[in-house]
């Protein structure tokens, strides 16, 4: 993971941090690898060109892609603490196929960063208009539990 550096300065606003997850169909990973070859190298230098103008900005704290949900696991504590594996579900409808931490002033900041990231090309060159959730990162439990 890349370290996080500042470029912007505040003004004495408040920075927020947002994660932006972008979700794909069940599907969507191995539709992703059927496409042409040009069309997958445009989407990934889409991708890196937008993280490379978060990080100038000073906008952006992290950003992965996951690898394909057949690997991932479910994992829980057994009673003595050891990790018990489950794994892949064939009934979820959609993976997290990766995200975004972003160091922001505005949620509508985020919201405009999530919309470039939506509009990633796809085959063609068409926007893929992903749909991306974006949530506030919490920097603590809410008062009222404290």
């Amino acid at each position: 993971m890349r370290a996080h550096k500042r470029v912007r300065e505040s003004k004495g606003a408040e920075i927020m941090k947002y994660i932006l997850m972008m979700s794909c169909p069940k599907t969507g990973y191995d539709t992703f690898g059927t496409w042409p070859k040009k069309d997958i190298q445009a989407h990934i230098a889409f991708m890196q060109n937008l993280n490379k103008a978060l990080r100038q900005s000073g906008e952006l704290v992290s950003a992965e892609g996951l690898a394909d949900p057949k690997q991932a696991k479910l994992v829980r504590a057994g009673k003595d603490g050891t990790p018990v594996t489950d794994g892949v579900f064939p009934e979820a409808k959609e993976y997290l196929a990766g995200y975004w931490i972003v160091d922001v002033e505005t949620p509508e900041q985020a919201y405009a960063i999530a919309a470039r990231a939506s509009a990633a090309p796809g085959p063609g060159g068409a926007s893929a208009n992903i749909p991306i959730e974006v949530r506030q990162v919490m920097s603590g439990p809410p008062e009222e539990f404290l």
